[in-house]
């Protein structure tokens, strides 16, 4: 420990070479310490004289003797290497040398004044003098330091701040204190926290964190530049929706970044930089999900066979997520797409190693090829999901929607049946009320069908549809859309100003699908409380401003027509439907008009043909056969309505 000690105290390199211009500052720290040293002399001699009212140096060249007590002290300081390291990053061991240097000094200089005392019979410096000097000449240099490296803090921390984003933390409760608290610790972040900001008036004196609190008022009364900010960090948990979406109408107004922070609970520092993102589109539309917390649902999947068809895409792939949870014997994901089926076993293999899964690449239209996982795993449970969605695809492609969304949805429920599943899952959409295109109407003879097997003599599958709107980042959905098209500096297209549309999360729908499993004791529609309708005008603009840019200026917004069989307005029940609410607040179940078995199964024997023959127009005719209300809109087949 002693070695130690003294390789810190005597350790370091004194050498100074001007040639070196990065050495250069050290000679002007010695420039800078003598003179210190030199006003830390006079000052103690006018306290001394002040105080005694004598001389305090005895001897009469007091020249050489200033001298002589200044060049003691730099030899000190040379021993100690009290130069070796930057003066900005000094530690204690480097103010210890100094302390060392300069009672040495006293030390010194009163060695010889005593020898000089016991040589003469007097000395040539009075002894309170030393003292005086070495406390004064400690203190100067120690206060030198300080400030220095104080000054290099300052300058640096204002080169970080003007580097970074100014902000504002929203909300003045324990959360927003320990979000702001933990950035101010944190160097590395891009973000500087300036102030505080709440609705509340009472508190504009006082200051958290040693930053101001700024009510709402004042950031309504001002401009992002008079403010001097760039941005808000907001604490979404700790909002309703409609507070959360009052704020964000007058951030957005004031063209201010919104960036998003996690709970304290999901806090951890060593990823806080990772968890502050911007705040999506998504957040202001997201709404409390349905939690489940049934035991029946467990019940019903743990231990069992499970086949999920359409298991690769949005929705089918997050139900597979949710069914692993309850720990099946077995889960068959099937699907005709090659990657992302071929991805999302990759995924599924590294979250779930304890779940056996079987990944089956296949088309739902294919009897042959699905008839045998039906006889070998003999399912409990069965979601279908797999179906053709886009409008305007099936729209110029009737046949095959028929073939993938009505023979596919046939093949899975009959085999359903025939093989004693004991629940059928049907994923349907708001599109199939009251259609106005292929799609919406194909689905909707699905349900027709689906429904109508309840009731055929030795069935006991049960049979449940679900139906909710878009889903918010499903592939293909609006919102990616959107956000594609402004990274690339837009135009963002948008079909019609007034067309509106309901949204929903895929872990939401996902959610509805297995609580239905459950609640449903066969032949159901089950209908989502999809909330307030969302203008997809409105929901680009806040797209753009989200993203940092003024619409139709920096990111223009431009109108293409309707799309073949597109309509303004989805709905979730058809004019004829009645409800009945559930034991969830949330769901409810539509008692739409049925068929009879063998009226809905002649009419789908018949559309397949006509698919098979690939008869757009007689595809078309069947299907409105099937599906009365189906009136095209916006389409080459609006002419068979008349």
């Amino acid at each position: 420990m002693y070695n130690s000690f003294r390789k810190k105290l005597f350790g370091g390199d004194n050498i100074v070479s001007l040639s070196d211009v990065r050495y250069l500052p050290r000679w002007i720290i010695l420039i800078i310490d003598i003179i210190i040293l030199i006003v830390s002399l006079f000052l103690s001699k006018y306290i001394i004289e002040k105080i005694t009212q004598q001389e305090f140096i005895y001897h009469e060249d007091k020249t050489n003797v200033f001298a002589c007590i200044i060049a003691m002290n730099v030899l000190f300081m040379y021993i100690f290497k009290t130069y070796a390291g930057i003066i900005r990053h000094s530690t204690f061991i480097d103010l210890f040398k100094l302390l060392v240097s300069c009672f040495c000094t006293m030390f010194m200089v009163g060695t010889i004044n005593m020898i000089y005392f016991w040589m003469t019979g007097s000395k040539f410096i009075l002894t309170p003098y030393l003292i005086l000097y070495f406390i004064i000449s400690f203190m100067g240099l120690f206060l030198f330091r300080l400030y220095v490296k104080e000054f290099f803090h300052i300058v640096r921390e204002y080169r970080r701040s003007t580097l970074k984003k100014r902000i504002l933390v929203l909300g003045i409760d324990e959360q927003s204190i320990a979000i702001a608290g933990a950035i101010l610790d944190n160097p590395s972040l891009p973000y500087h926290v300036v102030g505080f900001l709440t609705q509340r008036t009472d508190s504009k004196r006082a200051s958290l964190l040693g930053k101001p609190i700024l009510s709402k008022d004042k950031i309504e009364r001002n401009t992002k530049e008079q403010l001097l900010i760039d941005g808000i960090i907001i604490i979404k948990e700790m909002m309703s929706k409609d507070e959360m979406n009052s704020w964000v109408n007058l951030f957005l107004e004031k063209d201010l970044n919104i960036f998003k922070a996690p709970s304290v609970q999901k806090l951890r520092d060593s990823d806080l930089g990772g968890s502050i993102r911007n705040l999506q589109i998504e957040d202001l539309l997201n709404r409390k999900p349905i939690k489940i917390e049934n035991e029946e649902v467990k019940s019903r999947h743990f231990n069992k066979s499970i086949l999920v068809t359409g298991g690769a895409g949005s929705i089918g792939s997050e139900i597979v997520r949710q069914v692993a949870q309850f720990n099946p014997s077995l889960i068959v994901v099937l699907d005709q797409a090659e990657t992302p089926l071929y991805d999302f076993e990759l995924e599924m293999r590294s979250r779930f190693p304890h779940i056996a899964f079987k990944f089956v690449l296949a088309d739902v239209s294919n009897r042959h090829r699905i008839e045998p996982l039906f006889k070998s795993y003999q399912f409990s449970m069965v979601y279908h999901a797999a179906a053709y969605k886009h409008v305007p695809l099936v729209e110029e492609n009737p046949h095959e929607g028929v073939l993938v969304n009505i023979l596919g949805s046939k093949i899975i429920s009959t085999l359903s049946s025939k093989y004693k599943v004991n629940r059928f899952v049907m994923v349907s959409t708001d599109k199939a009320v009251n259609p106005t295109n292929v799609m919406g109407a194909s689905k909707r003879a699905a349900e027709l069908f689906v429904q109508s097997l309840q009731n055929v003599e030795g069935n006991t599958t049960k049979f449940i549809t679900t139906r909710f709107g878009n889903v918010l980042g499903s592939n293909g959905s609006v919102i990616p859309h959107f956000k594609k098209q402004i990274e690339a500096g837009g135009p963002v297209t948008i079909t019609h100003p007034d067309i509106v549309r309901y949204f929903m999360t895929i872990p939401e729908a996902c959610e509805l699908v297995l609580h239905a499993g459950t609640m449903g004791h066969g032949s159901e529609i089950f209908v989502f409380d999809m909330g307030e309708p969302v203008k997809i005008l409105d929901l680009a603009r806040r797209m753009i401003k989200l993203s940092g840019f003024e619409p139709n200026i920096d990111i223009k917004i431009i109108y293409t027509g309707l799309r073949p069989g597109e309509k303004l307005y989805e709905e979730l029940l058809s004019d004829d439907a009645k409800t009945m609410p559930t034991h969830n607040d949330k769901i409810m179940i539509s008692k739409d008009p049925t068929m009879n078995f063998h009226e809905i199964e002649s009419l789908v024997n018949s559309i397949i043909k006509a698919s098979l023959r690939r008869d757009k127009v007689e595809v078309v005719k069947i299907l409105k056969v099937i599906v009365p209300e189906f009136k095209s809109n916006n389409s080459v087949y609006e002419i068979l309505d008349k």
